[in-house]
């Protein structure tokens, strides 16, 4: 596989000798990947790969990693020259900066086969991530989603093992165990079967899962197949597992591991073979702990975990999804979107179901809408005007863009933009949030918040005198 047929262009940062830069270069040409050191080397894939190539972990390099993975947007193999740049601990602060890995070139035999595995491996990923069976149902662009996404389509698509999918109620845990059902490389795979296990009845558990024989007990009038059964040669979601009792775990535990059972009634052993998917909103780790979930049922669905991050920590995400929800619903393509206010107000609100709630809240809205327009504020219903906090004079008519903790930078741009705000509106609200946030970390001293703003005390009293006008 060349680099026309991965769709990959690598960046080479060097900021080391410059005798690197040839040698490498190369090496990427010899494993058919293209090199850019500067010079034009044709289209950019939609999420380019970036080597970083240093001698020295400074500054210099930990903002260059920050730089080009766009706080994990964006692809980033970070490696040191020699074991000795990366130092103690090295590694992690590359990885927390952005760097999707890292390594030294002289702890590995073949440096550039490291580096062609790697991207190649990562750019099959994102190519699976922009497909319609993803890219129309999974909706966002956050970095904690597409993190997620990432992790989750690698262990569906490369790997068979159990998945455990933890997160808050209303996340997409049901979705992300479909993803993985509908990438599973099995060739003649079967269906998915999907069992609740707040709605197992303990007293035919039994029968739920392992099935039953014909007059195994009172009302038994058939033999009936349980879901190890119908999940042969398939996937068996397990939908909040942490609701299972520790009896019924303690049953489970054989045919997890060794994909053997026995009907209800029956001492015929059966075999089958699935691939088990569990979702919980539960920390089962302090269940564990705690003694309410067995400790080796854990260990044998967990062996590879996926955190599902909350739509609080996806700010970039609102609208996106908001916009997806209303054309997939009644609104059709009939409603061209929100306005500005209803735009903010759905940024704004908190949603403890998390992507659940706001699907709910759109649903809610468009039923009130009619007419060809876009969604405005007499749409939304009356009990959500309590949690509309009035908004201040001054940030009128734009909106604010200062970015909550979990928002990144670009992500409060993007919501801005979605909003409907021009770039006029969206560098005077960017400038109003800087002195605002200046002058309240030097607890309102105009001097030492005209220094660090890189301004002068004049021009930052005008500034405020204009604010005040």
């Amino acid at each position: 596989m060349n680099a026309m047929e991965l769709g990959l262009r690598v960046r080479l940062i060097c900021d080391g000798p410059g005798g690197w830069l040839p040698r490498v270069n190369a090496g990427l040409r010899a494993h058919g990947l293209l090199a850019d050191d500067g010079a034009d080397a044709g289209p950019a894939p939609a999420r380019p790969a970036t080597l970083l190539l240093f001698d020295d972990l400074s500054p210099q390099v930990l903002n260059a990693v920050e730089e080009t993975s766009r706080q994990g947007r964006d692809r980033t193999l970070a490696v040191a020259t020699s074991r000795r740049a990366l130092g103690d601990g090295g590694v992690w602060s590359l990885l927390r900066r952005g760097a999707s890995d890292a390594f030294a070139w002289d702890d590995v035999d073949d440096p550039m086969a490291q580096v062609a595995a790697r991207l190649e491996r990562w750019n099959r990923i994102d190519a699976l991530i922009e497909t319609p069976a993803v890219h129309n149902h999974l909706i966002g662009t956050s970095p904690a989603w597409l993190a997620c996404l990432r992790q989750i389509v690698e262990l569906s698509a490369f790997s068979d093992g159990p998945v455990l999918l933890l997160g808050e109620s209303g996340t997409g845990k049901e979705l992300l165990a479909r993803l993985v059902h509908a990438l599973d490389p099995r060739p003649d795979r079967r269906d998915l079967v999907v069992l609740d296990c707040t709605t197992v009845v303990p007293e035919l558990s039994g029968s739920e899962f392992f099935g039953h024989e014909r007059g195994a007990f009172t009302g038994a009038a058939a033999a009936r197949d349980g879901a190890f059964a119908l999940a042969d040669g398939g996937t068996l979601f397990l939908d909040e597992v942490g609701e299972l009792p520790l009896t019924l775990q303690a049953q489970l535990l054989r045919v997890v591991q060794e994909r053997t059972y026995k009907r209800v009634g029956s001492n015929a052993w059966q075999r089958t073979n699935f691939r088990l998917i569990c979702a919980t909103h539960r920390d089962l780790r302090q269940d564990v702990a705690a003694g309410r979930f067995r400790a080796d049922f854990y260990h044998r669905i967990a062996s590879r975990i996926c955190h599902l991050p909350p739509l609080r920590a996806r700010g970039g995400d609102i609208l996106p999804l908001a916009e997806h929800f209303l054309h997939a619903g009644k609104a059709g393509s009939a409603c061209p979107g929100f306005d500005r206010a209803v735009a903010r107000f759905l940024i704004d609100r908190a949603y403890p179901g998390n992507v659940r709630e706001l699907r709910q809240l759109v649903d809610r809205i468009a039923d009130r809408h009619v007419g060809p327009g876009r969604i405005t504020p007499g749409d939304v219903p009356e009990d959500e005007w309590a949690s509309l906090a009035e908004a201040p004079a001054e940030a009128q008519p734009g909106m604010d863009i200062t970015p909550p903790s979990a928002v990144t930078f670009d992500e409060a741009i993007v919501q801005a933009l979605q909003s409907g705000c021009n770039l006029r509106e969206i560098a005077r609200q960017a400038t109003e949030t800087a002195i605002r946030l200046a002058l309240a970390s030097e607890n309102g001293n105009l001097q030492r918040a005209a220094k660090r703003l890189g301004v002068t005390d004049r021009a930052l009293q005008m500034r405020r005198a204009q604010r005040a006008d």
